[in-house]
């Protein structure tokens, strides 16, 4: 069963989901914010599976 704060982790997830995705898709991608997004996104895909 899903908690407020799993459903709450899962959508953040998917927004530096598409932020990633939208940063790769720029003419001229900046590695730097890359590397913290997905930074980011780890950290929050640990803490789902950890819940």
């Amino acid at each position: 069963m899903q908690t407020t704060h799993q459903t709450a982790l899962e959508t953040k997830h998917a927004v530096l989901d598409q932020r990633i995705a939208d940063e790769i898709h720029r003419p001229l991608p900046d590695a730097n914010v890359l590397a913290s997004l997905k930074k980011q996104k780890l950290r929050l895909k640990e803490e789902i599976v950890n819940l």
